[in-house]
Parts: structure tokens; C-alpha cells; sequence
């Protein structure tokens, strides 16, 4: 009975809103770090292969392909970091300690790591916001390229013709407009369209664009339950069970 009372206490107690949170930010996050990663790696076979024959057009786009795989694995690890230190201090601004060694007085160091934990959350959260912003424009262009292949295929639905419906990937910034082809038009592209890596790469990075999302949520819950945790620190001097 020692065992399931205290067992009981500690789900009483729970921060059922940063475990929520935690979840949700670590299944976003492993969402956008993998399917981001291997999106951007189709990209760039899709690019070697279909856009450009010379390495010196998209040196400069691989390079930041390369740096935006090594943004993706330090998210992986700050976020798996972060989530389980604001989890912790979930815990700790709830009843479960109080109930389970008795009634306690928080700190004036306890407060400041929880204003702490806020500030940061809400900064990360403004950041993440521009990371979701960015993880839309891929969404965008391939989304544009699915519909020109669209049209391409059903040609009765549209008055242009067919050999003047091109994907430019000079158009969106990816390659220098000195690139050669720079852009594939017509049944070439709808070609390109029907291959297995340009499907999955598409498919991967409206993933990535989910968990980004997914992520964002978790941080504004975060941001709800420790600013509330602070509040009732702050002004009752106590534990809450948010």
C-alpha cells in the first residue's frame, strides 16, 4: 500500500500539461530533425541530377543544405535537452513534493529559475516561430511544382501550352540565374514529378513542416503552464498541480 499511496500522490501531483508539452515537443522536433534531414538530401540529388550539370552552380546551395543538416542536429539535441529540464521544473512547481514530503516554501532562487525557465521559453519561442516560417517556403515551391506537373498532365485544364510550363529553380533563389538548364519544362517535368524521390522528398518535407508546427505548439504550452507555475510561486508562495 507505501508503494501504490505514493504512486497515487505522484499522479495527483502530476504537471499533466508539461508532460503533454514534453511529448509534443519531442515528437515534433523528431519529426522535423529526420524528415527535414533527409528532404534536404533529396533536394540536393534532385538538383545534381535534373537542374544543373555543373557542380559550381550549386556548390554555394550544397553548402547550405550541409549547414542547415548540422542546424537540424544541434535542434535535436537543445530541444531533447530543454524539454526534459522544463519537464523537471514542471515537477517541481507542482503539489507532488509537497504532498509527498509535506508542505515546503519555495525559494527566491526557485522563483528566479522559473521566471528563468519562462523567459528563455518565450525567446525560443520567437525563434521557432521564423524556423516555421522557413520550413513553409520548401512546402511552397515543390507545392507549386506538383501543380505545374498537374497541369502538365491534364492540358485541357489549362490555355498555356504545355512546353511553356516550367519549374525554374532560379526563380526562388536555389540556383544563380547563370545556371544551365536552371529549369525543366513541359513532359520532362512531368516525368520528374512521377519519380519516387521527388514524391518522397515532397511527402518528407510537409513532415518536417508538421513537427515544426507540432513543436511550436508544445513551446506556447510551455509557455502557458510556466508562466501560470511562476504566477502561483510568486504570488501563493506554493506549489500548483498545472
Amino acid at each position: 500500500m507505501g508503494l501504490l499511496e505514493c504512486c497515487a500522490r505522484c499522479l495527483i501531483g502530476a504537471p499533466f500539461a508539461s508532460l503533454v508539452a514534453t511529448g509534443l515537443c519531442f515528437f515534433g522536433v523528431a519529426l522535423f530533425c529526420g524528415c527535414g534531414h533527409e528532404a534536404l538530401t533529396g533536394t540536393e540529388q534532385l538538383i545534381e541530377t535534373y537542374f544543373s550539370k555543373n557542380f559550381q552552380d550549386y556548390e554555394y546551395l550544397i553548402d547550405i543544405i550541409h549547414g542547415f543538416q548540422y542546424f537540424i542536429y544541434g535542434t535535436a539535441s537543445f530541444f531533447f535537452l530543454y524539454g526534459s529540464l522544463l519537464l523537471a521544473e514542471g515537477f517541481y512547481t507542482t503539489g507532488a513534493v509537497r504532498q509527498i514530503f509535506g508542505d515546503y516554501r519555495t525559494t527566491i532562487c526557485g522563483k528566479g529559475l522559473s521566471a528563468t525557465f519562462v523567459g528563455i521559453t518565450y525567446v525560443l519561442t520567437i525563434i521557432w516561430l521564423l524556423v516555421f516560417a522557413c520550413s513553409a517556403v520548401p512546402v511552397y515551391i515543390y507545392f507549386n511544382t506538383w501543380t505545374t506537373c498537374q497541369s502538365i498532365a491534364n492540358p485541357t485544364k489549362t490555355t498555356a501550352s504545355i512546353g511553356t510550363l516550367c519549374a525554374d529553380a532560379r526563380m526562388y533563389g536555389v540556383l544563380p540565374w547563370n545556371a544551365f538548364p536552371g529549369k525543366v519544362c513541359g513532359t520532362n517535368l512531368l516525368s520528374i514529378c512521377k519519380t519516387s524521390e521527388f514524391q518522397m522528398t515532397f511527402h518528407l518535407f510537409i513532415a518536417a513542416f508538421v513537427g515544426a508546427a507540432a513543436t511550436l505548439v508544445s513551446l506556447l504550452t510551455f509557455i502557458i503552464a510556466a508562466t501560470y507555475n511562476f504566477a502561483v510561486l510568486k504570488l501563493m508562495g506554493r506549489g500548483t498541480k498545472f
